[in-house]
Parts: structure tokens; sequence; C-alpha cells
């Protein structure tokens, strides 16, 4: 099902919020449509002590991050918007096949000043979260 009303907004899912992670419920009712990965033009940091994912684009170094791609109302959206931890802000994100949607990024400036792990070889937030519970 697709809502595709003018009313609604594709995002890019790429952190605590995928389905079998903790705050997947801050996306209510949200219809998933389906598996996704951005271009290789991103890097994945753990920050605040693991606490969420931070997503920055950079020029030459990146990967791909997967994730999920979901259709929200506006008020869904709003609401996800308000849930979202400090500093994270709503940004464009390019998919493998060149869409073009929104995904929560993260000041690159605060991951260099708070000097966040570079989670990006890990394989995607569900597996560093995985491999972070197994170390444990």
């Amino acid at each position: 099902m697709t809502i595709s009303t003018s009313d609604s907004k594709r995002v890019f899912i790429c952190g605590s919020a995928l389905r079998g992670q903790p705050d997947h419920q801050n996306l209510q009712s949200a219809v998933f449509l389906r598996e996704a990965a951005t271009r290789p033009k991103y890097r994945l940091h753990a920050a605040v002590d693991g606490w969420h994912p931070a997503i920055y684009e950079v020029e030459d170094g990146g990967i791909s991050i997967p994730g999920e791609v979901y259709e929200l109302t506006a008020a869904q959206y709003d609401y996800l918007i308000s849930t979202e931890p400090p500093h994270m802000y709503p940004g464009d994100i390019v998919l493998e096949d060149g869409e073009v949607l929104t995904a929560m990024l993260y000041p690159h400036a605060l991951i260099v000043e708070h000097d966040w792990p570079d989670i990006s070889n890990y394989g995607g937030w569900a597996a560093y979260k995985k491999a972070a519970a197994m170390a444990s």
C-alpha cells in the first residue's frame, strides 16, 4: 500500500527506527515500502556511546548504508522528527538507484569533536548493534 498524496513523504530509515530496533514504534503505522541502500558516499558513526547512529556525506571513502524506505503522512513525519536525538536533522540522501529521499543526518563537526567511533564497516546500524550486544 502506497499513500502517495501530496501530504506524504518517503523517508530512508537506517538507524534505531529500523524494523526490529527499539525506536521502530516512532514510525507509528508508516507504510514499509522496501529495503534499500545508499550510494557509497556516506559514513556511519555510533554517537553518544552507541546510543544512536550518526550519518554524514563524504567526498570520498564513503560506503553504502543499508536501510528501509517508508512512506509517512505529514503527521507521522512530524512525530518522527520530534523523537529524533538532539542535533539530528532531515536532509537528502541518495539511494543506489538514484532516488533522493529524506534521511536523518548528523553534523560531521560534532562527530569529530566527540571522536565517536566510525562503524561504517559493520554493515549498517542493526549489524553494529548486534555485534555490540554479542561483545558485551
